[in-house]
C-alpha cells in the first residue's frame, strides 16, 4: 500500500500495536519485513502508520509473533481494513488533525471517563461556553475558525446521545462550576444543559466539592477511553500546549488509579445533581 499523505491517531496506534507484538516476539523489523515478503523501510511504514496492511498481513504477522488473543488479533484487523468516513471528516483541512483524532477515537470508544478541573467539560459544554473557552484560550484565531471549532465541539456530543450512545463518566470540580468563563446567563444555561444531560441518561457527572478534604488533584485533567479489548484503550491528556495521546500500559495504568483517586473523592451522582441544582440558583 502507498504511503498516507494524512496519518491518524487511530492508524499510528495501529501501527504501534503491531511494533509492540513484533517487541515482545524478539524480532527486528528487517526479520518481520522478511516474513511479509516486504524490506524494513516498508515495515518501518506499517509501524508508524504511513503505510497500510491488509487483513491478511496482519494476521500473518501475529501468527508469526505468537500472538494467541484472538480478540486482540481481531480488533487490529478491524482498524486495518475499517473504512469509516465520520463526521469528523467534514473538518479535514479545515481543523488541525488532533482534533479530527479526538472526535474518532471518542467514536470508537465502548467507554468514557473524564477528569476536569478547570472547565466544565467539552462533551458537556454549550456553545456559547466553548466560544469564551476558545476565545481566551486562542484569541489569535479567526471568526471562521473559531465558529468551526466550536461546531465541532458541538458535533462532539453525538458519542453520548447518538443512537448508540457510548457510557459516559465525568468528574468534575465544583471551581469549573463555579467560575464564570463569560457571564451570568452563560454560567446559568451551561449548568442547566448539565442537569438535562443527567436526566436524559446521557452522562453520569460527579461533582469535587471545593470544601472536600483530601483532595489534591487539581492537575488531574483527563480523559480515558476504553477499547474493543483493555489493551487497545486510550487515554488523552489536553493541555494549552497540546493533546497527548497514551496507549503504553504503564501511563494508562496511572490514568485508570488517578480516575478512582479523583471519583473517590467526589459526590455520588445523585448527590451531584442536586449540588450542581441549588449552585444554578445562586448564580
Amino acid at each position: 500500500m502507498p504511503p498516507r499523505r494524512q496519518v491518524t491517531a487511530r492508524q499510528v496506534r495501529l501501527g504501534a500495536e503491531l511494533r509492540k507484538l513484533r517487541e515482545a516476539a524478539g524480532l527486528k523489523a528487517r526479520e518481520a519485513a522478511a516474513l511479509l515478503g516486504a524490506d524494513s523501510v516498508q515495515m518501518s511504514q506499517i509501524e508508524s502508520g504511513i503505510a497500510g496492511v491488509s487483513e491478511t498481513r496482519v494476521r500473518r504477522l501475529a501468527a508469526q509473533y505468537a500472538c494467541t488473543d484472538e480478540a486482540l488479533i481481531d480488533a487490529l484487523v478491524v482498524m486495518a481494513t475499517e473504512r469509516t468516513h465520520g463526521w469528523w471528516d467534514d473538518y479535514r483541512g479545515v481543523l488541525p488533525q488532533v482534533n479530527l483524532d479526538v472526535a474518532e477515537a471518542e467514536h470508537h470508544a465502548t467507554f468514557l471517563q473524564e477528569v476536569v478541573i478547570t472547565h466544565v467539560p467539552g462533551l458537556l459544554q454549550t456553545p456559547a461556553y466553548a466560544r469564551a473557552v476558545f476565545r481566551y484560550m486562542r484569541p489569535e484565531l479567526p471568526e471562521s475558525e473559531l465558529a468551526h471549532r466550536v461546531e465541532h465541539r458541538m458535533r462532539r456530543r453525538v458519542a453520548i446521545e447518538g443512537n448508540d450512545p457510548t457510557p459516559y463518566e465525568t468528574v468534575v470540580h465544583e471551581f469549573a462550576l463555579r467560575i464564570r468563563v463569560a457571564d451570568r446567563q452563560t454560567s446559568v444555561s451551561q449548568l442547566r444543559l448539565i442537569l438535562e444531560e443527567i436526566e436524559r441518561g446521557h452522562a453520569t457527572v460527579r461533582v469535587v466539592p471545593v470544601d472536600r478534604d483530601g483532595f489534591a488533584g487539581a492537575d488531574a485533567s483527563m480523559m480515558y477511553m476504553g477499547g474493543p479489548v483493555p489493551k487497545l484503550d486510550t487515554g488523552f491528556l489536553d493541555a494549552p500546549t497540546g493533546t497527548l495521546f497514551i496507549d503504553a500500559e504503564a501511563p494508562l495504568n496511572r490514568l485508570r488509579t488517578l480516575f478512582r483517586t479523583v471519583k473517590g473523592s467526589s459526590l455520588d451522582p445523585s448527590e451531584s445533581r442536586d449540588f450542581i441544582h441549588r449552585l444554578t440558583k445562586e448564580l
